[in-house]
């Protein structure tokens, strides 16, 4: 096969893209097909065997094609390009993916892997959508954007997000300071997320005008949630019961996403876990979405998604079903 070197022509913002500061996704496209990538300008040149040559190929083109559109490539960006082009997964990080989300100080927040473009669709179409799937897989901040995006748009007057206090067991009571005090600790993901989107400022703004809250599940017992989105991350951490209560707080023209990882459960007796119970009653119900993430739609350390699949390997040669 031959070897000669591929040219690509492409934009300078891609091009940059494509190498990245120090060359550093140059060197991540290199270190996974075993080619070597040059931008001598004007674009990008491949060499190495004519297989090789193809699958880097694509993900040069994925990424080149997010960064044409004008969303930031990080390393991320670059190992989802490269997974997608290894086993021939259609959209890569590109334009076939999705659509941004114009939100927020950030701009806008585009999905990285089709899973996220399928989830992102799910909640702009359905009024309940369940997110199931690892850690690092997005779940919770494209949640948190369409949420936030809604809000800023005006098509919500509140957005919510809960989270089942385990550790604490829900009696928050014991700790010190004031309510605010108490619950942050178990909701600091959630203030982090936020705070990348929107900005400390307006964050503290919408805050203090209540038209955002992050709270324990317990909070909401009572209570009707009218024209808010409303998430419910961790949820594997809600029992049965509390999982019931939640979905049926939704008022008029309320959403809700739930959030959470099937395998991770802390509750002292797991089966009492009321996510996958609820997924099992209601997946096919009209107007309610289901969206599984995979190892594969890992956008975090590169580790990450290897921790997930041995564990997921480890769970199918003892037979248990994740």
């Amino acid at each position: 096969m031959s070897r000669a070197p591929e040219f690509i022509q492409l934009s300078d913002v891609a091009a940059r893209a494509v190498a990245g500061a120090n060359s550093r996704h140059a060197a991540l496209i290199e270190d996974a097909f075993g080619v070597l990538v040059e931008t001598p300008g004007g674009g990008v040149s491949l060499s190495g065997d004519a297989k090789s040559r193809g699958q880097a190929k694509k993900a040069v083109q994925a990424i080149a094609a997010r960064a044409d559109r004008g969303l930031e490539i990080g390393e991320a960006d670059v190992r989802v390009a490269i997974g997608q082009a290894r086993t021939g997964g259609q959209g890569g990080v590109g334009g076939g993916v999705g659509d941004p989300l114009p939100i927020g100080r950030r701009g806008q927040v585009a999905p990285k892997t089709p899973t996220q473009a399928n989830y992102l669709k799910a909640l702009t179409e359905c009024e309940l959508v369940f997110g199931l799937g690892p850690a690092g897989t997005g779940k919770t901040f494209l949640a948190v954007a369409h949420g936030a995006g809604m809000l800023l748009r005006g098509a919500v007057d509140r957005l919510i997000v809960s989270r089942p206090a385990v550790e604490a067991g829900e009696r928050l009571g014991f700790l010190p300071g004031d309510m605010n005090e108490k619950v942050d600790p178990y909701m600091a993901p959630v203030w982090e997320a936020l705070t990348d989107i929107l900005g400390a400022e307006q964050l503290r703004r919408r805050r203090e005008k209540g038209e955002i809250e992050v709270a324990p599940i317990a909070f909401l017992r009572g209570r009707t949630l009218s024209h808010a989105f409303v998430i419910v991350d961790e949820a594997q951490n809600a029992s049965r019961a509390q999982m019931k209560m939640v979905l049926t707080r939704l008022g008029e023209g309320a959403r809700m996403a739930v959030t959470g990882d099937p395998t991770q459960i802390d509750l002292p007796n797991p089966r009492d876990s009321g996510l996958a119970h609820a997924v099992d009653l209601l997946e096919g119900v009209k107007g309610i979405g289901v969206v599984r993430f995979g190892a594969e739609d890992v956008v975090r350390h590169p580790l990450v998604e290897r921790i997930v699949r041995a564990y997921d390997e480890d769970a199918a040669r003892r037979g248990r079903t994740v």
